[in-house]
C-alpha cells in the first residue's frame, strides 16, 4: 500500500481549522454556554427568565456564562436604570451569526447521539 502524501497547503488548512475549532470550543465547550445562546435566540431576556428556561443551571453558573459570553461579544448586557433597575441580555450580531452552526450541531445530536431514554 502506497503512503499517502499530503500537500503543505492541505496540512496548513487543517492546522488553521483545528486552531479555529479550538478557539470556538473554548467558549462553546463550557457547559451551558450554547444553551444560553440558544435561549436568547428568541430575543432579549432577563436573568430570571433565562434561569427558568434553562433547567438545571445554577444561578452562579448562569451568571458566569453570561459574563463570559458578554466578554466574547456574543451577548450584550443591557441595564435599564428603572426604577426598578432591570438587566436583560440579548444576542449581538456575532452571537446571531452563530445560530446556524448551533442549529446544525443540534440536528447532528438528534440524529447521532442517544437522548438518554434509549
Amino acid at each position: 500500500m502506497a503512503a499517502r502524501v499530503h500537500s503543505e497547503p492541505a496540512i496548513e488548512a487543517c492546522v488553521r481549522a483545528d486552531a479555529a475549532l479550538t478557539r470556538a470550543f473554548t467558549i462553546l465547550g463550557k457547559r451551558w454556554s450554547a444553551v444560553v445562546l440558544g435561549s436568547l435566540r428568541a430575543g432579549p431576556a432577563g436573568f430570571r427568565e433565562l434561569s427558568r428556561a434553562i433547567d438545571g443551571v445554577s444561578d452562579s453558573v448562569l451568571a458566569d456564562r453570561l459574563a463570559e459570553l458578554a466578554d466574547q461579544q456574543l451577548v450584550r448586557r443591557h441595564v435599564d436604570e428603572g426604577p426598578p433597575v432591570s438587566v436583560s441580555y440579548e444576542l449581538t450580531e456575532r452571537g446571531q451569526a452563530l445560530m446556524p452552526a448551533l442549529d446544525e450541531i443540534s440536528a447532528w445530536a438528534v440524529r447521532h447521539l442517544p437522548d438518554g431514554d434509549d
